[in-house]
C-alpha cells in the first residue's frame, strides 16, 4: 500500500497512517448533539470523514467508520423544556431528522452510529475505573476527573492547565477540588426528566466520558483516527484523551484529525451564535452535488466561508463536469490521463488535499474537452470522482427535445445558412422560452435543457 499521511493535532505534524493491524483502519468522529436540526457546519465532519473512508477503501484498507450520536446532554434537557416535550422524545425525533438530512448527502452511513443512551454500562464501568485508579473522585452525587492527576494534560490542545476553562460555568464549582476538573457524572437535577442509576446515585454521564466509552467499545484502544471539528479539540477531545489514557494506561487514538469550521461573515457557524444555515435548506437551495463540491473545494483543515458566491462557484464546477460528461464514453482513458490520475491520488495521500485533487480532475476535464472530436474514455475520471462522491456527475441523461423545439432549431439552421443573424437570434430566444439552450460546436448545433 502507498503511504498515506495525515495532520495530527497532538504533534502538529503530518504523520504516516500506521494501522494497528496491517490493512485495517478505525475512524471515530464525534457526531451531533441531537437537540435541533443539523446545519451546514455540522455536516462538514460528516462529509470529510465519509470521503476519507471512501479514499482509504480505494487504497485497499478495510475501514470501520464510527460516528456517535450524543442523545444525553444538557442542551437536550434545555431544548426539551423550552418546547414542552420529553427529552427522550426530542432526542429520538432529532436523531431521525439528522439521519434523514445526512442520508440526502448520498455518501452512505457510518458503519456504526452508537447512542450515548445505549452505552451506559460501559460509561459507568469506565468512570469506576477512573475512581479506582485515583484519577477521579466523588463529590456528593457527582463524579469529577482530577485533571492534575494526569501530567500530560494539555498535550492535544497545547494549552497550559491554569489557562483552561472547561466551559462548565459555575455548575458544581463548589464541589470540585480544582476549578480545572471536569464532570464525569452529574447528579439528577430538578427539571431533568431522564436519569440513570449508577453507584454514585441517579444522574447522567458527562459529555466527554460518553465518547471515550463509545469509541473504546466499538474500536478498542489505540485505534487509528479520531476526528471531529476543530472546535472540539478543547475541552472535548483533550478530556477524552486524558480520561482514557488514565483509566487504561494506553492512548485512545493514534492520530487526532480536525476539520476547520464553516463560517458566515468570518464567524463560526453555530446554533449558539444564531448564524446557522440548516443542512436541509442548503440541500434544497443548492443541491447535493454543489454542496459536496463546495466542501471538497476547501482543504479540510482550513475554515471555509458559506455564502452564495462560493456555492454558485461550486454549482458552476458541477455543471462543468456534467457538460464534459456528454463527450465521454465508458472505457479506458487516453494515455495523457494517467499523469493526472496519479496527481489526483498523490494529493489525497498527502493530508487528504481535496482542492489539489480537484485541480487535477478539472485539468482532466479541460484536456478531454480539447481533445480531437470523438468520445473520450471516462474510466480514470470516474475513479477520481467516485472517491469524492461525485461520480454521478458523469451519468448525464440528456432528454429528447420536443418536436416544436426541433422545428425551431431547424429554422435557426436555415437562418444561419442565409446569414440572417437577427432571425437566428430570435429563434434562439424562442428556444430559451421553451426551456432549451442551443450549443454550437465543431460537430454542429445541438439542444440542451436550460439549467
Amino acid at each position: 500500500m502507498t503511504e498515506i499521511k495525515l495532520h495530527d493535532t497532538r504533534t502538529g505534524e503530518i504523520l504516516p497512517l500506521v494501522p494497528r493491524v496491517p490493512g485495517r483502519v478505525g475512524i471515530y468522529t464525534c457526531g451531533p448533539t441531537v437537540y435541533g436540526h443539523v446545519h451546514v457546519g455540522n455536516a462538514r465532519p460528516f462529509v470529510v470523514f465519509s470521503l476519507l473512508k471512501r479514499f482509504l477503501v480505494h487504497e485497499g484498507y478495510g475501514v470501520t467508520f464510527v460516528s456517535n450520536i450524543t442523545d444525553i446532554n444538557d442542551k437536550i434537557y434545555a431544548a426539551a423544556e423550552r418546547l414542552g416535550v420529553g427529552s427522550e422524545q426530542l432526542a429520538q425525533q432529532m436523531t431521525a431528522e439528522y439521519v434523514a438530512d445526512t442520508d440526502a448527502l448520498a455518501l452512505g452511513r457510518p458503519d456504526r452510529e452508537p447512542l450515548a443512551s445505549e452505552t451506559l454500562p460501559e460509561i459507568i464501568s469506565l468512570i469506576a475505573r477512573l475512581i479506582e485508579t485515583g484519577h477521579a473522585y466523588q463529590a456528593e452525587g457527582d463524579v469529577y476527573f482530577s485533571v492534575r492527576s494526569y501530567p500530560p494534560y494539555g498535550e492535544l490542545s497545547h494549552r497550559r492547565i491554569d489557562e483552561m476553562d472547561q466551559g462548565e460555568g459555575v455548575e458544581g464549582a463548589e464541589r470540585k477540588r480544582d476549578p480545572v476538573d471536569f464532570a464525569l457524572w452529574k447528579a439528577q437535577k430538578a427539571g431533568e426528566d431522564t436519569a440513570w442509576e449508577a453507584p454514585w446515585g441517579r444522574g447522567r454521564p458527562g459529555w466527554h466520558i460518553e465518547c471515550s466509552a463509545m469509541a473504546e467499545r466499538l474500536l478498542g484502544l489505540d485505534f487509528e483516527i479520531h476526528g471531529g471539528g476543530s472546535d472540539l479539540v478543547f475541552p472535548h477531545h483533550e478530556n477524552e484523551a486524558a480520561q482514557t489514557a488514565s483509566a487504561r494506561g494506553r492512548p485512545l487514538a493514534r492520530l487526532w484529525i480536525h476539520n476547520g469550521m464553516v463560517r458566515t461573515s468570518q464567524e463560526k457557524m453555530a446554533k449558539s451564535v444564531g448564524n446557522t444555515f440548516l443542512l436541509r435548506v442548503a440541500l434544497s437551495s443548492y443541491g447535493r452535488d454543489a454542496l459536496i463540491m463546495y466542501f471538497c473545494g476547501g482543504h479540510y483543515r482550513q475554515p471555509i466561508e458559506f455564502d452564495d458566491a462560493r456555492l454558485a462557484a461550486a454549482s458552476a464546477s458541477v455543471n462543468r463536469v456534467r457538460e464534459a460528461a456528454r463527450r465521454l464514453a465508458p472505457g479506458p482513458s487516453p494515455r495523457w490521463s494517467q499523469r493526472l490520475h496519479d496527481q489526483f491520488f498523490a494529493a489525497l495521500r498527502q493530508d487528504f488535499n481535496t482542492p489539489r485533487a480537484l485541480a487535477a480532475a478539472f485539468e482532466w476535464v479541460r484536456r478531454a474537452n480539447s481533445s480531437e472530436p470523438g468520445p473520450v474514455g471516462d474510466a480514470d475520471l470516474r475513479e477520481m470522482l467516485d472517491v469524492l462522491g461525485l461520480a454521478n456527475l458523469l451519468d448525464v441523461q440528456v432528454p429528447t427535445a420536443p418536436p416544436e423545439a426541433v422545428a425551431l432549431l431547424e429554422q435557426r439552421r436555415v437562418a444561419r445558412e442565409r446569414r440572417d443573424w437577427q432571425r437566428a437570434d430570435a429563434l434562439r430566444d424562442q428556444l430559451r422560452t421553451l426551456g432549451w439552450e442551443v450549443r454550437d460546436g465543431p460537430d454542429g448545433d445541438e439542444l440542451l435543457p436550460r439549467r
